[in-house]
């Protein structure tokens, strides 16, 4: 028989939509959702979430309504963090996790703070989503559809956190490369993500001042590293005159045929090819080396 979660009917909240996709994503992706209040249901499934009154990992029970538990989790949190001690996510995913989404999940649950107005949060997401619901029924199928969203939620988040480590290595090598040439730009070969690995290894005091890699879709870029992660400001920016420029307006700014898109706010300049990106470093004097 597959395994089964057992978790409330009814109105749901983030945190048991969250707590049935953790357990779908990281635990058993086949696992049946049973929603009800019958207690005999409930304690028949294999893992039970926000409701049962009983927070017991060694048994999938992860409740924290009882006054029993004095934790800060929600069941989503309590779920994360049995995923975590039994090493079925790896502890800088779940780090992730925590700091990008679960511990303002936990907070809002547990009414430490309300839901941003001004920011499309997740509590907020899940909250509209149950709302057209008026019946059990109804409640099930929005439910399921919260959960859907959540799964591809985790799972894109998973992927980014693999692309990331999967680049640090790289990042950090280029890094070095910059620095024993005395060279503020930083070359890559590949797409990847480049600004975790590269303020997480001191980026913020590197030297180094622009990236250039290819796009996805196959041009090639100028990209104006950020003073820090998650800020627009710029240690130095792209060419003001350069500026919301586009195809020939900005071929005849830049001298380079190959010349695309340059953001009005110069933080990324697109080109043709990788030898039209070199030309535009060397020819606006933005490229420093020894």
């Amino acid at each position: 028989m597959k395994p089964s979660i057992a978790t409330h009917s009814g109105p749901f909240h983030a945190d048991d939509v969250m707590a049935v996709a953790l357990l779908h994503t990281f635990w058993d992706a086949e696992a049946t959702v049973v929603r009800t209040r019958d207690a005999a249901v409930i304690e028949a499934a294999t893992a039970v979430v926000d409701v049962g009154g009983l927070h017991d990992p060694s048994t999938l029970r992860f409740d924290h309504h009882q006054s029993s538990y004095t934790g800060p989790r929600s069941a989503a949190g309590l779920v994360l963090d049995w995923l975590d001690e039994t090493n079925r996510m790896d502890d800088g995913l779940a780090d992730s996790l925590r700091s990008g989404v679960m511990t303002y999940l936990d907070d809002v649950d547990n009414g430490r703070r309300h839901p941003a107005s001004d920011v499309l949060c997740f509590p907020r997401i899940v909250e509209t989503l149950c709302h057209p619901a008026d019946t059990l029924e109804a409640f099930d199928q929005a439910f399921g559809g919260a959960v859907s969203f959540a799964r591809a939620f985790l799972e894109g988040h998973r992927e980014g956190y693999r692309r990331v480590q999967a680049a640090r290595a790289e990042v950090l090598a280029a890094m070095r490369d910059a620095e024993a040439s005395a060279r503020n730009v930083l070359f890559f070969d590949r797409y990847l993500k480049w600004k975790k690995p590269y303020f997480g290894e001191g980026g913020a005091e590197h030297p180094t001042e622009f990236v250039v890699f290819p796009g996805a879709e196959g041009t090639w870029r100028i990209v104006a590293i950020p003073t820090r992660l998650g800020v627009f400001d710029q240690k130095r920016s792209l060419p003001e005159e350069w500026a919301g420029l586009t195809d020939g307006d900005l071929a005849r700014v830049t001298g380079i045929e190959g010349s695309i898109f340059c953001h009005k706010n110069r933080f990324i300049a697109v080109f043709k090819t990788r030898e039209d990106t070199l030309r535009a470093l060397e020819m606006s004097g933005l490229l420093n080396r020894s």
